[in-house]
């Protein structure tokens, strides 16, 4: 058997250990990345559960009570200040994981996590998840690798949002939207996006003005649709390339170390 076929196979029965027992077919990447001998420690202390938009996962400084498979949708994580104001510095599809402190054994989470599009998620709670763990080393190590990826989205946010115009972190943003919800709409009005983007909503109407004039987006009744990608690509600044070719470059190198293990 190929490499490639090994791998559809295994995809393959870990999609059916999970439909199996709860009747929902899995997305989540990390999830679909396990050997089936891991599958029974973790997927029998799984519930699916749906997340509504604005619904709060994690809040900042409280004790984590559940981890979260993000399954569809899109997560929102929030660095939250003093005086309750707060700016994005993550986001999180169904390529990751909701919960990372406790991965390190911490039970606090740093910041606040929301859904900013209505999704689905695997759910687990923070003590069955931790006795799992230790069953699990190719779900603890592809959780490290997730959080490297987190912590990379979150330098290059924060060099962004500092350097550039709000034009430019817009497209940004919506290129990261776009990789974890796929489709080309973003179902989100200009206050939301003004929230997440930590500045005002004037200026995101304008941003948001000039890229439709530009024939890349439409925007109707707090929806926005991506009608040019690859021109969104070329408005974008460097943030958005280098990383993602920072990210496919580390996924390429955990394939290969676990074909090699």
């Amino acid at each position: 058997m190929s490499d490639t076929e090994s791998a559809r196979s295994k995809k393959t029965a870990v999609k059916a250990a999970l439909s199996g027992r709860n009747g929902h077919v899995v997305k989540n990447t990390i999830l679909l990345g396990l050997p089936p001998k891991e599958c029974a420690a973790i997927f029998s202390k799984l519930t699916f559960v749906s997340l509504p938009s604005a619904i709060v996962l994690n809040e900042a400084g409280e004790r984590i009570k559940f981890a979260f498979f993000v399954n569809d949708g899109l997560a929102s994580i929030l660095r939250v200040m003093g005086d309750g104001k707060s700016v994005e510095v993550g986001l999180c599809g169904q390529e990751g994981f909701i919960g990372l402190p406790l991965t390190a054994g911490f039970t606090s989470s740093p910041t606040r996590t929301i859904m900013q599009v209505e999704g689905s998620a695997f759910r687990v709670s923070a003590k069955d998840f931790s006795a799992a763990l230790r069953e699990c080393p190719t779900l603890a190590r592809s959780l490290q690798r997730f959080s490297q990826e987190l912590a990379l989205q979150s330098e290059h946010v924060a060099t962004c949002n500092r350097l550039h115009l709000i034009d430019e972190r817009l497209v940004r943003w919506l290129l990261m939207s776009q990789d974890r919800l796929g489709g080309s709409q973003v179902p989100l009005t200009q206050t939301f996006l003004a929230y997440m983007l930590g500045t005002r909503r004037a200026s995101v109407t304008v941003a948001a003005g000039d890229l439709q004039k530009a024939g890349l987006i439409s925007y109707t009744r707090g929806r926005m649709k991506i009608e040019n990608r690859a021109g969104l690509e070329d408005a974008a600044c460097e943030c958005y390339e280098t990383l993602t070719q920072q990210t496919e470059k580390w996924r390429q190198e955990a394939s290969k170390n676990e074909r090699e293990r």
